[in-house]
């Protein structure tokens, strides 16, 4: 039994990756920047892992600076940006980039009742504003909610407005092909099963900014540091090789996850699935329970060999951490009772079900006062 449904905190490194990380650790350790033979070896390979990765998300990859990941990427992506710049940002962004963006003028997109930025809000603002960057998520980390990124990127693109999305949680789980319609990209490699302290940033072609980490001249003078290539190589495997199976794994789990909402469902009344009118990613489930605070959950849980969370692992430990639960009007006493469920390319039907299980003996247990069996 595989309990852990935590996978978009964190994800467990991918077979192929690790395969590939330790042949290149192996054979091309050297540093790309280096001038001797072996070093030109490894610098070639970076690059092919470059235009490989381009491939996979539709984009030239010269606009691709690898990074140590999507915290690192969004902070990068307002560095250049003056205090006095306007910058429009979805109310459910990651907290590594709404903590970025401060320090310049920001203006938050409502999001609607199921938890989407509307793209007629969006051309309402860009009608009212001369902004300098809008920044929409792909797909939310709490509630998998997906955006109309396409759509978005469309309407900035007709009023000259630079773009970005950050992809972390849309790669890996949906066909990438088309995201390099947008002007700025952030992914991050342990989200689909590469490494952690790896990840990337897209820029636009023809972006001129220079030196957001400074010290080298690597990444084309765009972010110095010897670059990380056996990590860089365990990304691009891993994302290569759940690109084969995208079609296959989200039509099996979105299914298992939706039989275990009604399972939930049937046991708990009520019991409020956020954005589940809305398209959103196969592996995630954001509820609102009808009792009991969401750490006696996650640790009861935990006790039985379980791993969920109580919203974004980069605002744990906060109450009433949730974002989009926040956006969406939540009371106090609602944020309190918020768990996330997220599964992973490899769960199962007896995963799911053991955790259906789970819940209900936590919930007997909590019934009775808190008292471990």
């Amino acid at each position: 039994m595989n309990g852990y449904f935590d996978h978009n905190a964190t994800t467990p490194l991918h077979p192929a990756a690790r395969d590939a990380w330790l042949r290149a650790s192996e054979k091309h350790w050297h540093n790309p920047s280096s001038l001797y033979r072996d070093a030109g070896m490894a610098s070639q390979h970076l690059e092919s892992a470059r235009e490989r990765l381009g491939t996979l998300i539709g984009t030239d990859a010269e606009r691709i600076v690898f990074t140590s990941g999507a915290t690192e990427s969004n902070n990068a992506l307002f560095a250049p940006l003056p205090p006095d710049a306007l910058v429009l940002i979805s109310a459910i962004e990651h907290p590594s980039l709404r903590e970025a963006s401060r320090g310049r003028q920001v203006l938050e997109l409502p999001v609607n009742t199921d938890g989407v930025v509307e793209p007629d809000t969006l051309k309402s603002h860009l009608s009212a504003h001369r902004p300098a960057l809008v920044s929409v998520m792909a797909a939310n980390n709490e509630s998998g909610t997906l955006q109309p990124w396409r759509e978005l990127a469309a309407l900035c693109r007709a009023h000259g407005v630079p773009f970005h999305t950050d992809a972390a949680q849309w790669l890996g789980k949906i066909d990438a092909a088309d995201l390099g319609e947008c002007d700025f990209i952030t992914g991050s490699a342990h989200k689909f099963g590469g490494g952690k302290g790896c990840g990337f940033l897209v820029l636009p072609s023809e972006d001129s900014r220079l030196g957001f980490i400074r010290g080298g001249p690597q990444e084309h003078g765009r972010r110095a540091g010897t670059e990380n290539y056996p990590a860089i190589e365990a990304m691009v495997t891993a994302l290569e090789s759940l690109t084969l199976r995208l079609g296959e794994v989200a039509q099996t789990q979105s299914g298992l996850r939706d039989a275990f909402i009604a399972q939930m469902r049937a046991r708990f009344e009520p019991l409020r699935v956020i954005s589940e009118c809305s398209p959103r990613l196969w592996n995630t489930v954001l509820m609102v329970m009808p009792e009991h605070d969401n750490l006696k959950w996650l640790t009861r849980l935990s006790r039985r060999g379980f791993s969920i969370s109580t919203g974004s692992a980069c605002s744990s430990g906060k109450e009433g951490s949730s974002v989009v639960v926040t956006a969406l009007g939540a009371s106090a006493a609602e944020l309190k009772r918020v768990v996330r469920i997220s599964s992973g390319w490899e769960t199962t039907a007896e995963d799911w079900q053991a955790l259906a299980v789970a819940f209900e003996e936590v919930f007997e247990e909590l019934n009775r006062g808190g008292r471990p069996q």
